[in-house]
């Protein structure tokens, strides 16, 4: 427990070179916007997450994404303080290793670490529902071929990629755009709507929604708009990152919500009834308030917006790995080829490493994972909501960042707030995603516990130690 709870100091493996390797800084703060915008991918996030929040909380599900993203900003807050004092690649985990503890800060890689891995094969694999106007594919096959394609665009230096997924950006907007102007101009159902709380049962009833099914709810609502932590994985690739990363954290949190909650309220109030919105059919819903080619035009913008996530996600998880293996996570051999950089500045092997096995993770069967995702999302926003607490102490409380208002009240406020959310999943999910955590619990127990001097050892780029 004292390793959870001890700060440990910031440790700087040294290299043939006599210092840590550093990604190239190379983009400012619109790039990494437009990046980060492109991991929330609010199109894809729309399409594909939001069917089943309609699926369950109906008339509610707008309600749910709003206060989850009101519990957001409080998250983003501690993202944006805890991402300038610590600004590494290594995201989450680096910033709760050196807060509170060794430990904490791997179960939040291991908990990070899932998320990125299942959410892009998962999101991948609706391409082919909405390449289907076009060309009907195996959803397993698309899906493959998507996070192949984002592996090979990973490999290349970010600031093309940032003009890339900005160019898709824009058609993911517009399509979102597009869904908002005709739910609005074909309202079936005034504002009271929103607060309504029905969904539609058996049998053409009509049921519901409890404050507790909101609450469950929270646990997707939050990842939602998750993509903004993204921000902080491109710290060590931002320009000025002790100003830029609070900037770009708090910029794609606003931007995703609108995006994303606009086009809800629309679709809520738009659905001709309510066994349609609980059907949570968007296309066709689309289709049906204009006509054959404006839902093709939508579907395919999605699709775009798919490929977009995946490239970002790709790109993302990457840096997470390569940060993992500068640190020493794993027996030396690994680290060492997790560490390579390419050509072009980019950590090939890593992106590699999370590129194949996402593709290959579309062959199987994934239809718990949304719920486990929800779980490792709530408990890595819970950690770090623990290390923005303790992000005031000893050598930290005077280092130049971007400070939080309302502190201590704000983490403290979240932290109680994602513990009864956590409270409230489904057991199955919450067993899948305890027994993943103790299974790295085990790791840290036998084998970076007991080497602590050589292993796990967060690092920051030489330019931004404290």
């Amino acid at each position: 427990m004292t390793d959870t709870l001890r700060p440990v100091d910031t440790a700087v493996p040294e290299t043939a070179a006599g210092s840590p390797k550093a990604l190239k800084r190379s983009i400012g703060v619109v790039g990494g916007t437009l990046l980060t915008l492109s991991c929330v991918t609010p199109a894809s996030t729309l399409f594909v997450v939001v069917p089943d929040l309609f699926g369950s909380l109906g008339t509610a599900t707008a309600l749910t994404i709003a206060i989850g993203s009101l519990l957001c900003i409080a998250v983003a807050f501690c993202y944006s303080e805890l991402g300038t004092l610590i600004p590494s690649a290594g995201g989450e985990y680096a910033m709760v290793s050196t807060m509170a503890g060794r430990l904490a800060g791997w179960l939040v890689f291991v908990l990070s670490l899932l998320v990125v891995m299942i959410v892009p094969p998962v999101i991948a694999m609706g391409t082919a529902d909405y390449l289907a106007p076009v060309v009907h594919l195996d959803p397993a096959i698309a899906g493959a071929g998507v996070m192949l394609l984002a592996t090979l665009a990973g490999l290349l230096d970010l600031r093309a990629n940032a003009w890339i997924t900005g160019i898709f950006l824009v058609l993911e907007v517009i399509a979102a755009a597009v869904v908002a102007v005709l739910g609005f101009a074909h309202s079936e159902r005034g504002a009271g709507s929103l607060v309504s709380m029905q969904v539609a049962g058996s049998g053409r009833h009509t049921d519901t929604v409890t404050a507790m099914m909101v609450v469950s709810g929270l646990a997707i609502a939050l990842f939602v708009t998750q993509g903004f932590s993204t921000a902080v994985y491109l710290s060590e690739e931002l320009e000025h990152p002790r100003r830029n990363v609070a900037r770009t954290v708090l910029a794609t949190l606003a931007i995703s919500t609108v995006i994303i909650l606009v086009p809800v309220v629309a679709i809520t109030m738009g659905a001709s009834d309510l066994s349609t919105l609980t059907g949570g059919d968007i296309s066709s819903m689309v289709t049906a308030w204009s006509n054959s080619a404006v839902g093709t035009f939508v579907s395919l913008c999605v699709a775009l917006a798919i490929i977009n996530a995946g490239i970002v996600m790709v790109i993302q998880n990457s840096r997470v790995l390569f940060a993992s293996a500068r640190d020493k996570a794993w027996p030396e051999p690994v680290n060492n080829v997790f560490a390579k950089l390419g050509r072009f500045g980019s950590p090939w092997v890593a992106t590699l490493a999370v590129g194949v096995p996402g593709a290959l993770l579309c062959f199987v069967n994934l239809d718990t994972l949304y719920g486990v995702t929800g779980v490792s999302v709530t408990g890595m926003y819970l950690l770090v909501a623990v290390a923005a607490l303790l992000s005031r102490r000893g050598s930290h409380k005077h280092t130049p960042a971007w400070r939080m208002p309302l502190w201590p009240a704000m983490p403290i406020l979240l932290i109680a707030v994602l513990a009864y959310i956590l409270s409230q999943q489904e057991t199955s999910y919450l067993l899948w995603t305890g027994g993943i955590t103790a299974a790295a619990t085990l790791y840290w127990a036998f084998y970076l516990r007991p080497r602590r001097e050589s292993r796990w050892l967060v690092s920051l780029p030489e330019d931004q130690r404290p």
